[in-house]
């Protein structure tokens, strides 16, 4: 049976905060507010119901301020990009990163959307989200090093 996903409510915010601050190293660590403003301007966020795992997306017309995003924002008139996807440790290896990955994409396609886009860290590595993005059609298109951090990421690009 396929995964389904769900948006997330208020109250579970706090389990979701969790788990991104558990990745802070692959992401990035965020208070309570920073997170919920990240959600309120999201074009999608979708969570597993025992929220285990989530993917956070923006589209073009998303406000806000971020390297990675300007990075793409600056090359792209239109497109869909992934900011965060993570899944808690034992959650790993059902496939869920991928999943996520399918239900942007169908949302993008839906919204006539032709460009998925996503970082990886470089420094520190992170050869999973390398491998997971390669295998899905993602290409290396630019890296940057990340301001006011020891972190450079890769930018991907794939079309949909």
């Amino acid at each position: 049976m396929p995964q389904t996903f769900r948006a997330p409510t208020e109250a579970d915010q706090a389990a979701l905060l969790r788990l991104n601050n558990d990745h802070a190293l692959e992401l990035s660590e965020l208070t309570a507010d920073e997170f919920r403003g990240l959600l309120k301007v999201a074009w999608r966020v979708r969570v597993t119901d025992d929220l285990s795992a989530m993917v956070i997306a923006f589209d073009q017309d998303t406000s806000r301020v971020s390297q990675n995003f300007d990075w793409f924002k600056a090359r792209h008139p239109r497109f869909a990009y992934v900011d965060r996807v993570v899944v808690a440790p034992a959650a790993r290896g059902q496939g869920l990163a991928r999943a996520l990955y399918e239900d942007v994409i169908a949302a993008a396609r839906a919204d006539g959307q032709q460009l998925l886009c996503a970082e990886v860290n470089l420094d520190p590595p992170n050869p999973a989200s390398d491998a997971l993005h390669t295998s899905m059609g993602f290409t290396p298109v630019g890296s940057a090093a990340l301001v006011g951090t020891a972190k450079s990421v890769r930018y991907y690009s794939r079309p949909i």
